[in-house]
């Protein structure tokens, strides 16, 4: 059992308020590849900065199309891990928990979280690239398919190189870390923004801060805990010994 500091199980038992982010490292316990190693095979000609542009699909759309197809198949044939899993009992065990998540794999759905604040997306979603509506039910066939609605070529539901986020999913995130006591960043670099803004927003409302992370990040000097290792061991250990 990994060793956890005895104060941070009251804490969490006495949180009103927890806000969890999680990114790619939690993924990558299930098998998902990072966005860098989605680059195999086929693909690993290409820059994935070439590929997850308005630009590059607006060039070449089939080809953006066909490598988040590829991708869709990775993804969907992951599982959740226990990281997952234990968030998905942290929501039902603490009075107010807000799950935020930088990946766009749907995991911490299929695990059994019910409220995810997605920031950038799921990838096995589509939408319309002019009405930006989801659409769930389309042709297959074409790629990309046209959307059933206005005909024009349906995309990804994820956030591309240089589009905003949506502005309420950043309205939720921001809201709820600035409310928050105990903060959570579970397998993020705390390298990408706004997502790594999070914390510190936590932080400056008097929030304790809490790192789990296999790895030092640009996050860990203001930490008030930092357990090292892989949230699959890390997070079912912390709830066991906080909730038994």
């Amino acid at each position: 059992m990994p060793e956890l500091p005895p104060d941070l199980l009251g804490t969490l038992r006495g949180a009103g308020r927890v806000v969890a982010l999680t990114g790619s490292g939690i993924s990558a316990e299930s098998g998902v590849p990072t966005f860098r190693e989605a680059q195999t095979g086929l693909w690993e000609r290409f820059d994935p900065l070439e590929l997850a542009t308005p630009e590059a699909f607006a060039r070449d759309p089939r080809l953006v199309w066909d490598w988040y197809e590829w991708r869709r198949g990775l993804v969907e044939r992951a599982e959740p891990n226990p990281g997952h899993l234990a968030l998905a009992q942290l929501e039902r065990r603490l009075p107010a928990f807000t799950l935020i998540t930088q990946n766009v794999d749907g995991l911490h759905q299929k695990a059994g979280s019910e409220y995810v604040t997605e920031l950038h997306g799921n990838i096995l979603r589509s939408r319309c690239s002019l009405e930006a509506t989801v659409v769930e039910d389309y042709a297959p066939g074409e790629a990309p398919p046209p959307c059933p609605n206005c005909g024009a070529p349906l995309r990804p539901d994820v956030v591309w190189f240089g589009e905003a986020l949506p502005t309420e999913v950043s309205r939720v995130a921001s809201e709820a870390a600035g409310a928050c006591d105990l903060f959570l960043s579970v397998g993020t670099s705390s390298l990408v923004y706004p997502a790594a803004a999070l914390p510190f927003e936590a932080l400056e409302n008097g929030a304790r801060l809490v790192e789990i992370n296999p790895n030092e990040t640009p996050l860990t000097p203001y930490a008030t805990h930092v357990v090292r290792g892989e949230a699959g061991k890390i997070l079912p250990a912390l709830v066991g010994a906080a909730f038994v």
